[in-house]
C-alpha cells in the first residue's frame, strides 16, 4: 500500500512547500513589497536551476532561443501578477482564480462538450467570486484581476514552456527563470529601493525561494516517473486547498462558505477536466 503511495504523499509534500511560501512571501510584502519579493525569489530560483540543470553545456538555437525568451517572460509575469493578487486577496481565491489558466489551456486543445461544461463550472466558480456578486465579500478587485492575469500567465507558461523544452530540454527552465529574474530585478530595485539589499530580509528571501522552487521541483522530479500524467494533474487540481489551509494557518485568512463555494467549482471543474482528457499527456512542467 504504502509502496503505491508515497509518490502521492510526496505531491502534497511538494505543495505545501509550495503554497507555505506564498504565505512567508506575503509576510515580507510590507517591506519588499510585491515586486521586490517577486524579483529575489526568481532571481534565487534561477541561480539555484543553473546549478541543478548546468545549461552552459548545451548550445541554444535561436529557433529554441525564442520561445525561452517567450517562456521567461511568461514565468516573470505569472510571478509578479500572482505576488501582487496575494497581497490584495487570500492566498487560497488566487491560486483558484489562478487554475483558471491551465483549464483554458486544456479547453483550446478540444472540441468536446464535456471540456465546455466543466469550463462553465470554472465560469460559475469566478462568477461568484467577482466584485459585482454580493457574496464576493471584501474583495478587491485589483487583486482578482492581477490573479486573472496571474492565470494568463500560466497558460503562456505552459503553452511556451512546452514549445521551449521541445527545442531545448530541461534547461529551458532555468534560462527561463533567468530571463525572468533579469527583466524584473530592476523594477523590483526601482519599488523597493535599498530595502532589497536589506541582509536581515535575504535569508528570509531565500528560504521562500527554496520552498517556492528547488524543493517542489524536486520533489515533483521524484515523484513524476512513478505518477501517471493523470494522477499528477488531478492532485495538482487540489492546490487551492492547501493555499486557502496555508493562508489560514499562516496569515489567518479566513474565507466565507460562498468563497469556498466558489473554490469548489473551480476545483471540479480542473478535477473534470483531466479525469475526462480523450487522451494521455506527458508531463512536460511542474509547479510554476
Amino acid at each position: 500500500m504504502f509502496k503505491r503511495s508515497w509518490p502521492v504523499f510526496i505531491i502534497f509534500i511538494s505543495m505545501i512547500s509550495l503554497q507555505s511560501s506564498a504565505s512567508m512571501a506575503k509576510y515580507l510584502f510590507p517591506v519588499l513589497g510585491p515586486e521586490g519579493m517577486t524579483a529575489w525569489r526568481l532571481t534565487f530560483s534561477s541561480l539555484m536551476l543553473i546549478i541543478i540543470f548546468k545549461p552552459w553545456r548545451k548550445p541554444i538555437t535561436k529557433q529554441a532561443f525564442k520561445y525561452v525568451f517567450l517562456y521567461g517572460v511568461a514565468t516573470g509575469c505569472m510571478n509578479l501578477a500572482f505576488y501582487s493578487a496575494i497581497a490584495r486577496i487570500p492566498l487560497g481565491i488566487t491560486v483558484a482564480i489562478e487554475l483558471t489558466g491551465p483549464i483554458v489551456v486544456a479547453m483550446c486543445y478540444s472540441r468536446r462538450l464535456v471540456d465546455f461544461i466543466w469550463l462553465g463550472v470554472a465560469v460559475i466558480g469566478l462568477a461568484i467570486l467577482l466584485p459585482i456578486h454580493q457574496a464576493s465579500g471584501d474583495l478587491d478587485p485589483v487583486g482578482i484581476l492581477m490573479a486573472l492575469l496571474a492565470g494568463s500567465g500560466w497558460a503562456c507558461y505552459i503553452v511556451f514552456g512546452r514549445k521551449a523544452g521541445a527545442l531545448y530540454g530541461s534547461s529551458s527552465v532555468a534560462i527561463g527563470s533567468l530571463i525572468a529574474s533579469l527583466f524584473l530585478f530592476p523594477i523590483g530595485v526601482w519599488d523597493s529601493g535599498s530595502a532589497m539589499f536589506s541582509l536581515e530580509l535575504l535569508p528570509l528571501v531565500f528560504v521562500v525561494s527554496l520552498l517556492a522552487s528547488a524543493i517542489p521541483y524536486g520533489l515533483d522530479m521524484i515523484a513524476l516517473p512513478r505518477l501517471p500524467a493523470q494522477t499528477f494533474s488531478t492532485l495538482m487540481s487540489l492546490s487551492p486547498v492547501f493555499a486557502a489551509l496555508s493562508g489560514f494557518i499562516v496569515l489567518q485568512e479566513q474565507l466565507t462558505r460562498y468563497q469556498w463555494l466558489a473554490i469548489t467549482f473551480i476545483i471540479v471543474s480542473s478535477i473534470g477536466t483531466v479525469l475526462t482528457m480523450s487522451r494521455p499527456t506527458k508531463i512536460k512542467s511542474v509547479n510554476p
